[in-house]
Protein backbone atom coordinates (compact mmCIF):
# COMPACT_ATOMS: atom_id res chain seq x y z
CA UNK A 1 0.00 0.00 0.00
CA UNK A 2 1.42 3.50 -1.29
CA UNK A 3 2.24 5.62 1.89
CA UNK A 4 0.39 9.20 1.35
CA UNK A 5 2.56 11.65 0.59
CA UNK A 6 3.19 14.69 3.18
CA UNK A 7 3.95 18.02 2.71
CA UNK A 8 4.33 20.67 5.78
CA UNK A 9 2.51 23.58 5.95
CA UNK A 10 5.68 25.38 6.15
CA UNK A 11 6.43 23.88 2.89
CA UNK A 12 3.21 24.63 1.27
CA UNK A 13 3.82 28.13 2.47
CA UNK A 14 7.17 28.80 1.13
CA UNK A 15 6.44 26.96 -2.13
CA UNK A 16 3.11 29.74 -2.57
CA UNK A 17 5.62 32.52 -1.97
CA UNK A 18 8.09 31.29 -4.69
CA UNK A 19 4.94 31.06 -7.00
CA UNK A 20 3.65 34.07 -6.84
CA UNK A 21 7.27 35.71 -6.73
CA UNK A 22 8.24 34.28 -9.92
CA UNK A 23 4.99 35.87 -11.65
CA UNK A 24 5.23 39.43 -9.96
CA UNK A 25 8.81 39.51 -11.28
CA UNK A 26 8.08 38.99 -14.84
CA UNK A 27 5.41 42.22 -14.88
CA UNK A 28 7.08 45.49 -15.61
CA UNK A 29 8.11 47.65 -12.59
CA UNK A 30 5.70 50.48 -11.42
CA UNK A 31 7.33 53.92 -9.32
CA UNK A 32 4.99 56.23 -6.82
CA UNK A 33 6.89 59.16 -5.95
CA UNK A 34 5.84 62.10 -3.69
CA UNK A 35 6.62 65.84 -5.40
CA UNK A 36 6.14 69.08 -4.10
CA UNK A 37 2.02 69.46 -5.11
CA UNK A 38 0.99 65.17 -4.67
CA UNK A 39 1.65 62.06 -5.84
CA UNK A 40 3.31 60.84 -8.94
CA UNK A 41 2.98 57.34 -10.52
CA UNK A 42 5.16 55.81 -13.60
CA UNK A 43 4.53 52.49 -15.12
CA UNK A 44 6.97 51.42 -17.66
CA UNK A 45 4.13 50.09 -20.26
CA UNK A 46 4.42 49.84 -23.64
CA UNK A 47 0.99 48.26 -23.97
CA UNK A 48 -2.87 49.92 -24.05
CA UNK A 49 -3.68 48.11 -21.38
CA UNK A 50 -3.66 50.57 -17.88
CA UNK A 51 -1.83 49.59 -15.25
CA UNK A 52 -2.34 52.56 -13.47
CA UNK A 53 -6.21 54.18 -12.36
CA UNK A 54 -8.74 56.17 -10.08
CA UNK A 55 -10.28 54.58 -7.77
CA UNK A 56 -11.90 57.68 -5.87
CA UNK A 57 -11.58 61.20 -5.60
CA UNK A 58 -7.94 61.50 -3.99
CA UNK A 59 -7.01 57.72 -4.13
CA UNK A 60 -5.53 55.56 -7.21
CA UNK A 61 -4.45 52.09 -7.65
CA UNK A 62 -1.47 50.47 -9.68
CA UNK A 63 -1.34 46.64 -9.94
CA UNK A 64 2.02 44.60 -11.05
CA UNK A 65 1.84 40.97 -12.46
CA UNK A 66 -0.84 39.04 -13.83
CA UNK A 67 -2.92 41.48 -15.33
CA UNK A 68 -6.15 39.78 -15.04
CA UNK A 69 -5.67 39.31 -11.31
CA UNK A 70 -5.06 42.88 -10.43
CA UNK A 71 -7.64 44.14 -13.33
CA UNK A 72 -10.15 42.13 -10.33
CA UNK A 73 -8.73 43.80 -7.43
CA UNK A 74 -9.33 47.13 -8.93
CA UNK A 75 -12.78 46.42 -10.06
CA UNK A 76 -13.66 44.96 -6.27
CA UNK A 77 -11.67 48.35 -4.98
CA UNK A 78 -13.74 50.66 -6.88
CA UNK A 79 -16.80 49.12 -5.66
CA UNK A 80 -15.60 49.07 -2.39
CA UNK A 81 -14.97 53.05 -2.53
CA UNK A 82 -18.34 53.56 -4.08
CA UNK A 83 -20.55 51.66 -2.05
CA UNK A 84 -18.60 53.05 0.95
CA UNK A 85 -19.21 56.65 0.66
CA UNK A 86 -22.97 56.25 -0.65
CA UNK A 87 -23.91 54.43 2.70
CA UNK A 88 -21.93 56.57 4.46
CA UNK A 89 -19.66 59.91 3.47
CA UNK A 90 -17.15 60.51 0.73
CA UNK A 91 -15.00 61.25 3.64
CA UNK A 92 -14.71 57.84 5.07
CA UNK A 93 -13.36 56.53 1.86
CA UNK A 94 -10.13 56.61 2.66
CA UNK A 95 -6.66 55.28 1.06
CA UNK A 96 -5.35 53.32 4.53
CA UNK A 97 -9.37 51.60 5.08
CA UNK A 98 -9.24 50.40 1.24
CA UNK A 99 -5.58 49.12 1.84
CA UNK A 100 -6.40 47.43 4.92
CA UNK A 101 -9.77 45.63 2.76
CA UNK A 102 -7.29 44.46 -0.11
CA UNK A 103 -4.27 43.12 2.67
CA UNK A 104 -7.64 40.94 4.15
CA UNK A 105 -8.48 39.44 0.60
CA UNK A 106 -4.82 39.00 -0.33
CA UNK A 107 -3.65 37.65 3.00
CA UNK A 108 -7.18 35.05 3.05
CA UNK A 109 -6.75 34.41 -0.71
CA UNK A 110 -2.96 33.20 -0.08
CA UNK A 111 -3.68 30.88 3.24
CA UNK A 112 -6.43 29.45 1.92
CA UNK A 113 -6.46 28.85 -1.74
CA UNK A 114 -4.47 26.17 -3.33
CA UNK A 115 -3.11 29.02 -5.91
CA UNK A 116 -1.99 32.61 -4.45
CA UNK A 117 -2.51 35.92 -6.87
CA UNK A 118 0.32 36.89 -8.68
CA UNK A 119 0.03 40.25 -7.81
CA UNK A 120 1.53 43.64 -6.40
CA UNK A 121 -0.26 46.26 -6.02
CA UNK A 122 0.04 50.29 -4.68
CA UNK A 123 -3.12 52.35 -3.14
CA UNK A 124 -1.98 56.31 -2.92
CA UNK A 125 -3.73 58.98 -1.47
CA UNK A 126 -3.12 63.04 -1.97
CA UNK A 127 -3.26 64.82 1.33
CA UNK A 128 -4.23 68.43 0.99
CA UNK A 129 -0.32 68.83 2.49
CA UNK A 130 2.74 66.59 1.61
CA UNK A 131 2.86 64.95 4.90
CA UNK A 132 -0.60 63.88 4.90
CA UNK A 133 -0.22 61.81 1.42
CA UNK A 134 -0.46 57.80 2.46
CA UNK A 135 1.43 55.35 -0.20
CA UNK A 136 0.60 51.58 0.44
CA UNK A 137 2.03 48.63 -0.91
CA UNK A 138 0.46 45.75 -0.48
CA UNK A 139 2.09 41.81 -0.98
CA UNK A 140 0.65 38.69 -2.57
CA UNK A 141 0.21 37.22 0.53
CA UNK A 142 -1.53 40.79 2.31
CA UNK A 143 1.78 42.16 3.94
CA UNK A 144 0.64 45.34 3.92
CA UNK A 145 3.74 48.40 4.00
CA UNK A 146 3.70 51.98 4.46
CA UNK A 147 5.87 53.89 2.43
CA UNK A 148 6.92 57.26 2.33
CA UNK A 149 8.70 59.83 0.00
CA UNK A 150 8.62 56.79 -2.59
CA UNK A 151 8.23 53.33 -3.37
CA UNK A 152 8.37 50.35 -6.29
CA UNK A 153 6.59 47.12 -7.38
CA UNK A 154 6.85 44.54 -9.75
CA UNK A 155 9.74 43.18 -11.76
CA UNK A 156 12.69 44.89 -10.67
CA UNK A 157 11.49 47.07 -7.77
CA UNK A 158 14.29 46.25 -5.65
CA UNK A 159 16.91 47.55 -7.76
CA UNK A 160 14.47 50.54 -8.50
CA UNK A 161 14.31 51.44 -4.26
CA UNK A 162 18.20 51.29 -4.54
CA UNK A 163 18.19 53.71 -7.46
CA UNK A 164 16.04 55.81 -5.84
CA UNK A 165 17.23 55.84 -2.06
CA UNK A 166 20.57 57.89 -2.24
CA UNK A 167 18.88 60.33 -5.03
CA UNK A 168 15.18 61.34 -3.77
CA UNK A 169 14.11 64.45 -2.50
CA UNK A 170 10.69 66.36 -2.55
CA UNK A 171 11.01 68.22 -6.10
CA UNK A 172 7.97 69.39 -8.43
CA UNK A 173 6.89 67.30 -10.97
CA UNK A 174 9.53 67.87 -13.88
CA UNK A 175 12.17 66.23 -11.93
CA UNK A 176 9.93 63.51 -10.07
CA UNK A 177 9.34 62.13 -13.72
CA UNK A 178 13.32 62.69 -14.68
CA UNK A 179 14.02 60.74 -11.77
CA UNK A 180 11.92 58.35 -11.77
CA UNK A 181 12.68 57.39 -15.87
CA UNK A 182 16.21 57.37 -14.90
CA UNK A 183 15.51 54.63 -12.43
CA UNK A 184 13.82 52.98 -15.14
CA UNK A 185 16.85 53.16 -17.48
CA UNK A 186 19.04 51.88 -14.83
CA UNK A 187 16.99 49.04 -13.44
CA UNK A 188 16.38 48.08 -17.37
CA UNK A 189 19.41 49.13 -18.84
CA UNK A 190 16.92 50.63 -21.75
CA UNK A 191 16.06 53.78 -23.19
CA UNK A 192 12.05 55.10 -22.09
CA UNK A 193 10.52 56.99 -24.51
CA UNK A 194 7.18 58.51 -23.43
CA UNK A 195 5.19 56.15 -26.03
CA UNK A 196 6.28 53.43 -23.76
CA UNK A 197 5.41 54.81 -20.32
CA UNK A 198 1.63 55.47 -18.54
CA UNK A 199 1.98 58.34 -16.43
CA UNK A 200 -0.86 59.65 -13.92
CA UNK A 201 -0.86 62.24 -11.24
CA UNK A 202 -2.82 62.34 -7.64
CA UNK A 203 -2.83 66.59 -7.79
CA UNK A 204 -4.12 67.99 -4.71
CA UNK A 205 -4.56 71.78 -6.62
CA UNK A 206 -7.54 69.86 -8.91
CA UNK A 207 -10.88 70.54 -7.47
CA UNK A 208 -12.55 67.58 -7.01
CA UNK A 209 -10.92 64.37 -8.91
CA UNK A 210 -7.58 64.89 -8.19
CA UNK A 211 -6.37 62.18 -10.64
CA UNK A 212 -5.21 62.91 -14.03
CA UNK A 213 -3.31 60.94 -16.41
CA UNK A 214 -0.30 62.54 -18.30
CA UNK A 215 0.13 61.86 -22.51
CA UNK A 216 2.34 61.45 -25.06
CA UNK A 217 2.98 65.11 -25.40
CA UNK A 218 2.71 66.02 -21.62
CA UNK A 219 5.13 63.62 -21.30
CA UNK A 220 7.57 64.63 -24.14
CA UNK A 221 7.91 67.97 -22.80
CA UNK A 222 8.19 67.43 -19.18
CA UNK A 223 11.09 65.39 -20.39
CA UNK A 224 13.12 67.14 -22.87
CA UNK A 225 16.27 68.45 -21.14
Amino acid sequence: MAMPYYVSPEQVMQDKAEYAKKGISRGRSIIAMEYDKGILLVADNPSSLSKISEIYDKIAFAGAGKYSEFENLRKAGIRHADMKGYLYSRDDVTGKSLANSYSQSLGTIFSQELKPLEVEILVVEVGSATEENEMYRISFDGSIFDETGFTAIGGKSEALITYLKSRYNLSPLKDALRLSVDALEAGYNQTTTPEGLEVAVLDRDRTGRTFQRLGTKELTEYLRK
